[in-house]
């Protein structure tokens, strides 16, 4: 399959104590644009706000 599933998680919240949340997603392997890890603003339920969310590996 083209597709990988990958996990991202809140970049934010583990500097300010609290639990990080996760997305469960999929990426295309063969896509130029994305070589590096996926990042996304994505909402943390525990920060009651949208942050940053990176691949996990």
């Amino acid at each position: 399959m083209p597709r990988d599933i990958i996990v991202l998680e809140c970049t934010e919240a583990r500097a300010e104590g609290k639990q990080p949340s996760r997305y469960v997603t999929t990426r295309n392997k063969k896509s130029l644009r994305t070589p590096s890890r996926l990042e996304k603003t994505k909402f943390n339920p525990h920060l009651r706000r949208r942050t940053l969310h990176r691949e996990l590996r």
